[in-house]
């Protein structure tokens, strides 16, 4: 019997997760530090009183708080603008309360604040970017939403908007943030089109992951036990808000394990195009995942298929989760058809609605990188998913 290949694996951070586990949050922090940087979103943690609740027992152990907020996907000039205000400050450690933009943008200014410059410097493609040290303040995630994954991964997203715009990551090892604390409850209030959306980014980053040229044994066994809980828990999740606990708690691990094997495996196509799309235009991360996934994921496994490529089989194991269908033909029909029809049923916007026009398409296409799928999408079959969803 061959033994498995070898394989190296990123470190994670320290997991606490289950209902509740946010009132734990106050001893955490006091473990990183006495200065705290807290990192939040729009005004929904104020509204549950769990800011306040929070900041109260910070102040009664002497703990001294900054708030920041992050209202939309971080720019460089908002990581910078932050590490500019707080660098002074003597701040810690970093705790990012929110979703994606959030932790991802808490994530940047934790490890630009002991550097003092612009995170532009260190931007991956974008010019000739420096190799960041790796040093950062110490970091605390806490997701309140079940998508992106990034309390568990070494990479920050940030993005400029515009003719000219890019969805670039600031990268390093050190970056995984050291505790990522997941309460699902936190999710409960999170409104049905936004955890639609990022329940489909937290799939497709698993389907991506287990795809992938990078794959491993160990990325493998955590990519298919949550994509069995994603999929017999989607559409709870996304519809049935705060009646489903279970549902919600399914994802948040869901989403939690996306960012592991995605920081381990690498993504595809999917994530190429949300790179491209997101670069030019203003649309969520999750919707560009979302409404690309069905048309991208036929388009790979065409391609697979024409090549004769083994690969093929590892689509056909996410379909057989879905049908219990062993026969890799019956088994890829299960999954492209899950995935439209939770394009559907999610009520997935098409392009069209956040002003991608056809001209656009092929500039798009020519932007797009496979990442680590095993086949390489033309341009021109690359433009056809872009129509196809516009």
């Amino acid at each position: 019997m061959v033994g498995p290949q070898a394989f190296n694996f990123t470190k994670t951070p320290s997991i606490y997760f289950g209902a509740g586990v946010f009132s734990i949050l106050p001893k955490v922090i006091s473990r990183l530090g006495t200065t705290v940087l807290i990192v939040t979103g729009g005004s929904s943690l104020k509204k549950t009183g769990r800011l306040d609740t929070l900041l109260n027992s910070l102040g009664k152990d002497g703990i001294k708080c900054y708030l920041c907020q992050i209202t939309r996907e971080p720019s460089p000039e908002m990581v910078d603008a932050a590490v500019s205000e707080f660098g002074g400050c003597g701040i810690d450690a970093v705790v990012g309360i929110g979703g994606g933009s959030v932790i991802d943008g808490a994530k940047a200014i934790s490890a630009m604040l002991p550097l003092g410059e612009s995170v532009l410097k260190y931007l991956e493609g974008v010019g000739d970017p420096a190799a960041h040290s790796g040093r950062k303040i110490p970091f605390a995630a806490v997701p309140t939403t079940s998508g992106t994954g990034s309390e568990a991964t070494k990479n920050a997203v940030l993005s400029r908007v515009g003719p000219e715009g890019f969805k670039k990551s600031l990268r390093h090892d050190n970056f995984v943030p050291d505790i990522a604390l997941i309460d699902p409850e936190l999710t409960l209030s999170c409104p049905p089109d936004v955890a639609a959306a990022c329940a489909m980014d937290a799939f497709t980053q698993l389907m991506e992951s287990y795809v992938s040229v990078k794959a491993s044994p160990m990325t493998d066994s955590l990519a298919i036990g949550a994509l069995r809980l994603a999929i017999e828990n989607m559409e709870a999740a996304c519809m049935t808000g705060e009646a489903n606990i279970h549902a919600k708690s399914a994802m948040a691990y869901a989403s939690a394990m996306s960012g592991i094997t995605l920081a381990n495996a690498g993504l595809g196509v999917v994530h190429g195009l949300a790179s491209s799309v997101g670069g030019r235009f203003d649309i969520p991360h999750g919707v560009i995942c979302g409404t690309m996934a069905g048309a991208a994921t036929r388009a790979n496994i065409a391609a697979l298929r024409a090549a004769g490529s083994a690969a093929i089989e590892k689509y056909a194991a996410i379909g057989s989760l879905i049908t219990g269908e062993k026969a890799i033909d019956p088994a890829l029909d299960a999954l492209t058809e899950k995935l439209y029809s939770w394009t559907e049923q999610l009520k997935m916007r098409r392009l069209c609605a956040y002003g991608i026009k056809l001209e656009d398409l092929d500039r798009l296409a020519a932007e797009t990188s496979n990442k680590e799928s095993h086949v390489r999408l033309s341009k021109e079959e690359i433009r056809s998913i872009l129509f196809e969803r516009l």
